[in-house]
C-alpha cells in the first residue's frame, strides 16, 4: 500500500458506494430533504423523524463532493440538502435551527443544540465555499450570530450545550442520552470550531478570527488535560469535570481539527504551541488501537469498564488524524498505522453488498446490524470526509 493507491481507493469508495446510497437510498422524493433513518439491516422507515445534524451532514458531504469532482449529481443533492435545512431546519421566528423534524417537515422538537446549529453552519459555508451561493453564506453567518449571541459564555468562556426555542435555559442539555447533562462539553466545542473555521475559509471576519482562536485556545488551555493527553469530555459552568472518560475517536479527530484551525489562521505563534499538543494528542489516542488497526471506542478508568466496538466514525478519524501526522510531521510510522486501519476498514465495515458502512464491529468481528445504517447519527460525513480528506491531501 502507498498514498497513491490508498487515494486512489478512497475516491472508489466514495463516488461508487458512499455517495450512491445516499442519493439512491435516502432522497425522499415524497415529502422532500431526505429519509429519517435507513436501519442496520437495510429496512428503510420513511415515517423516522428528520435530525437536523443529518441533513446538515449531508449538506455538507455532497458540497464538498461537488467541489472536488464538480459532478452534476452531487450538486444536486446539495441543493437539495440546503433548500431543506434553510426551509425547513432553520427557524424564521427566532433563529437558530430545530433539533428535528417529523416526517413531513413540521417541527418536531424545537430546542437549540449548539452542535446542530454548528452543522448547519459547517455544511452552508461548505455550499457557498463549493458554488459562491450568497444565500448559503448569508444564513452561515446568521447561524453563527446566534451561536454568539446565546450561547457564548463572555465571563467564564465557552459556548453552553443547549437552549430551548427561546434561547432560554433549558433542564435537559444532553446531545444524547449516553452523554452526561452539563452545560458545557468537548464535543460541542470541538464541533463550533470546525464550521467556525470553514467559515472563515470564506468569510474573513475579525470576529470570526477572535472566536476561532478562543476555541483553539480552549482546547489547548481547558479541554486538554495536559497529563495524559486525552480531551476530558464534560464541564460544569466553571471548566471543572468530575468525570473520567476516554473517547479514542474524538481525541484523534480533534487532533487534526485542531491543526486544521490553527493552520487556517497560520498564527505562527499559535502554530508553535499547537503542534506539539496536536502530536501528543494523537499519541494519547493511540492507546485506542488494536493488533488488527481498528481503534476501540471509549473507556471508563474508573469503572473499569471498556466499549471495544470499532464504529464506523472513529476509524475513518483515525485514517485522517494519522495521516495527518504524516503530512505535517513526517510520521512514517503514523501513515502505516492510517494503511492498517483503511485495510481494516475494507474487510470489516464496508457494506460491499448493500451499500455504506455498518456502524460498528464488535470486538470478536460480528458485525453490528442493531444500529442504524442511516440515521439521526449515521451520515456520511466522517467516512466521506476521510475520503476527500486523503483525496485532497494526495492530490
Amino acid at each position: 500500500m502507498d498514498v497513491k493507491n490508498m487515494r486512489k481507493e478512497m475516491e472508489e469508495e466514495l463516488t461508487a458506494n458512499i455517495l450512491p446510497f445516499w442519493m439512491n437510498r435516502m432522497t425522499d422524493e415524497a415529502n422532500g430533504g431526505f429519509y429519517g433513518r435507513i436501519t442496520g439491516t437495510g429496512i428503510l422507515m420513511p415515517e423516522t423523524e428528520k435530525g437536523a445534524v443529518l441533513n446538515a451532514r449531508i449538506l455538507w458531504t455532497f458540497s464538498a463532493a461537488y467541489r472536488l469532482l464538480k459532478k452534476e449529481e452531487y450538486l444536486s443533492a446539495a441543493m437539495r440538502a440546503k433548500r431543506y435545512v434553510i426551509d425547513h431546519f432553520y427557524d424564521r421566528e427566532f433563529g437558530g435551527v430545530y433539533w428535528s423534524l417529523d416526517c413531513e417537515g413540521r417541527p418536531l422538537d424545537t430546542k437549540k443544540q449548539i452542535y446542530a446549529i454548528g452543522f448547519a453552519i459547517y455544511g452552508l459555508s461548505e455550499y457557498h465555499r463549493a458554488t459562491g451561493d450568497a444565500e448559503a453564506l448569508e444564513y452561515a453567518v446568521r447561524l453563527f450570530e446566534d451561536i454568539e449571541k446565546h450561547s457564548f459564555d463572555p465571563v467564564k468562556n465557552g459556548y453552553c450545550e443547549a437552549l430551548t426555542r427561546q434561547w432560554g435555559e433549558i433542564a435537559d442539555m444532553r446531545l444524547s442520552d449516553k452523554d452526561e447533562n452539563e452545560r458545557k462539553t468537548m464535543n460541542t466545542h470541538l464541533h463550533i470550531l470546525e464550521p467556525y473555521t470553514n467559515l472563515y475559509r470564506v468569510w474573513k471576519d475579525d470576529r470570526l478570527k477572535k472566536q476561532l482562536r478562543n476555541l483553539i485556545e480552549l482546547f489547548t488551555d481547558r479541554i486538554l488535560n495536559p497529563e495524559t493527553g486525552h480531551l476530558e469530555l464534560f464541564f460544569d459552568d466553571n471548566w471543572r469535570s468530575k468525570y473520567r472518560i476516554v473517547s479514542y475517536g474524538h481525541d484523534i479527530e480533534a487532533s487534526w481539527l485542531i491543526h486544521e484551525a490553527a493552520l487556517i489562521l497560520a498564527d505562527k505563534t499559535l502554530l508553535e504551541k499547537v503542534e506539539p499538543l496536536v502530536e501528543f494528542i494523537a499519541a494519547a489516542a493511540g492507546e485506542g488501537l488494536t493488533p488488527d488497526g481498528a481503534m476501540i471506542y471509549e473507556t471508563f478508568p474508573d469503572r473499569q469498564k471498556t466499549d471495544t466496538d470499532r464504529h464506523w466514525w472513529v476509524q475513518a478519524e483515525n485514517v485522517v488524524g494519522h495521516v495527518n501526522l504524516y503530512q505535517h510531521f513526517e510520521d512514517e510510522v503514523a501513515l502505516r498505522k492510517a494503511f492498517h486501519c483503511w485495510d481494516f476498514i475494507k474487510k470489516h465495515l464496508i457494506d460491499y453488498r448493500n451499500g455504506e458502512w455498518h456502524w460498528s464491529v464488535r470486538a470478536d468481528g460480528t458485525v453490528n446490524t442493531e444500529d442504524d445504517k442511516a440515521g439521526f447519527w449515521k451520515c456520511p460525513y466522517h467516512n466521506g470526509r476521510m475520503c476527500m480528506e486523503i483525496m485532497e491531501r494526495f492530490s
